[in-house]
């Protein structure tokens, strides 16, 4: 028996020392599109990697804005510093509530906001969180807080990612590496927006009926995210940028998920609250366009100077 126990024990002390050489091997010789369970992109769709090196010599902001892509393609800073404000978006494709807590925990000092826009759009807490795992990975430190976060998603993917990553990064492989600003028709702007550049969107009149499940390590990190920004006297307000009319209407149990946010506190609800028109405000169902971007910013803006949120100034006369 305790030869039995000696062979397991060394088959998984080899185990351990073998499996991430074949990792980072295998990482550097398959096509990223064979590899189903390992994903490190530097530099990946949504530009995270601009954004979270910007936010380290950003200095303070008057507005910081989280959340997913609705975030990055939405919330525009051009348009708030017409008013006198500025504002930083740390935003990242499909990012949950778990990585929203990573960014703060790596940008929240330096940025030192005065006030957070938390879009709370319901798809951020519905999903794995796997995709704005291995992005935040590649494209961050890795630090505690990041592997805190691995552990919570748990997922192989996102474990390959992370072990991989710390090769690369250990070994400074991707020190050297520059985003480009325009990336296949998106273009960074300087705040965390990313701008399409040219689209073209034919809207669908219906979508299947869909449902919303908001799950509960989302709801537990976003509750844990707004309670520490209020211990800090940090004030915060639930925003969720408007999608497209059909695909908003298709979604059974809007009613749930908004009761649920206005139970965490200051909540603006845009869809339904804001005339858009499918073809002319977005570039697909999901995400604003320039045009959409633009409109959005200045309602939400006078919103919040109405509500005593923001003080601004006038825009100026065009």
């Amino acid at each position: 028996m305790k030869r039995f126990f000696a062979k397991i024990a060394a088959f998984v002390c080899f185990a351990a020392l073998c499996y991430p050489a074949m990792l980072v091997v295998w990482g550097h010789v398959v096509p990223l599109r064979l590899n189903k369970n390992f994903c490190y992109q530097v530099g990946a769709y949504g530009h995270l990697h601009s954004r979270v090196r910007e936010a380290r010599t950003f200095g303070r902001a008057d507005v910081l804005v989280v959340g997913s892509s609705h975030v990055y393609r939405g919330y525009d800073p051009r348009v708030f510093a017409e008013h006198g404000l500025r504002l930083f978006n740390l935003g990242s494709s499909s990012q949950s509530p778990l990585q929203t807590e990573v960014l703060l925990a790596h940008s929240l000092d330096r940025l030192n906001p005065r006030l957070v826009l938390y879009d709370v759009y319901p798809g951020g807490f519905a999903v794995d969180g796997v995709e704005s795992a291995v992005d935040l990975v590649s494209n961050d430190v890795l630090d505690a807080d990041t592997f805190r976060m691995v552990r919570r998603v748990n997922h192989i993917k996102v474990y390959n990612t992370l072990l991989f990553a710390l090769f690369r990064k250990a070994w400074g492989l991707d020190r050297n590496f520059v985003e480009p600003r325009v990336v296949a028709g998106d273009r960074y702007v300087e705040g965390g927006f990313v701008e399409r550049l040219l689209s073209s969107y034919t809207p669908r009149a219906h979508y299947p009926p869909y449902e919303w499940v908001l799950r509960e390590k989302h709801k537990a990190a976003f509750e844990r995210i707004l309670a520490g920004l209020r211990a800090r006297n940090i004030r915060v307000v639930l925003v969720q940028a408007p999608i497209s009319r059909p695909l908003w209407e298709s979604c059974l149990n809007n009613d749930e998920a908004d009761a649920y946010f206005r139970r965490q506190g200051p909540y603006y609800n845009f869809n339904g609250r804001l005339p858009l028109s499918d073809r002319e405000h977005f570039f697909d169902a999901d995400h604003l366009n320039q045009a959409g971007a633009e409109r959005f910013g200045a309602e939400l803006i006078r919103l919040l100077r109405d509500e005593g949120w923001i003080t601004c100034e006038s825009p100026p006369a065009p």
